[in-house]
């Protein structure tokens, strides 16, 4: 990755690059030697920032073949959005100038689940959970409207709210948008493929 150009093109097909030889089991496991450490010791320059769900099936560092370093990675339950993501999203791109931003969200996600079945009258979880659920609700609201019914179609419509609150609450973002020195993609991760699925592309193709 590091090697890359710094463009959000040349970054997000370095992403999909190292997502294929996932897949393919040819991962190389890039940047991950004691020089290389040594090296990261004094610093470090991520060339993305990767927002994702914390389920523990979605390893994004190898989904990528992602090295130490390369990448500044964020991870609530269900990608929920909160003040401290914002400002850790804009810490990313204004402290290393970072060329992409990927919000990955992933099949049979059980914070979708849960509040799907809130929404068709069901009980949401107790104690502080319960706000996963609720940062939730808009999506599946949204998805409802839109005639949406199936749990992947809600996946998908909940990568897409997540990645438009982004666009709207992180200045930073917006501006690196408009300079064409940033983009971001909103991704559906395939458990049982391993595949990323684009759901959103915004300045890349």
């Amino acid at each position: 990755m590091q090697n890359v150009a710094k463009t959000p093109q040349a970054v997000w097909e370095a992403l999909r690059e190292g997502n294929e030889r996932f897949i393919a089991n040819r991962s190389e496991r890039p940047n991950q030697d004691p020089e290389y450490r040594s090296l990261l010791s004094v610093g470090q320059s991520p060339r993305v920032v990767i927002f994702s769900c914390s389920d523990s099936r979605v390893p994004v560092e190898m989904v990528f073949d992602l090295g130490l370093g390369d990448a500044f990675v964020i991870r609530t339950a269900g990608q929920i959005i909160d003040s401290s993501i914002i400002a850790s999203v804009e810490y990313a791109i204004e402290k290393f100038d970072v060329n992409l931003l990927v919000v990955m969200g992933h099949e049979s996600c059980g914070a979708v689940r849960a509040t799907m079945e809130f929404a068709e009258g069901g009980s949401a979880p107790n104690g502080f959970q319960r706000t996963i659920v609720e940062r939730v609700l808009m999506s599946v609201t949204e998805a409802n409207k839109r005639g949406m019914v199936t749990r992947e179609d809600v996946e998908r419509q909940h990568i897409t709210e997540t990645v438009y609150q982004l666009m709207a609450r992180a200045p930073g973002l917006g501006q690196g948008l408009i300079r064409q020195s940033m983009g971001i993609v909103g991704l559906r991760y395939n458990l049982s493929e391993g595949r990323v699925e684009p759901v959103v592309l915004n300045g890349v193709h």
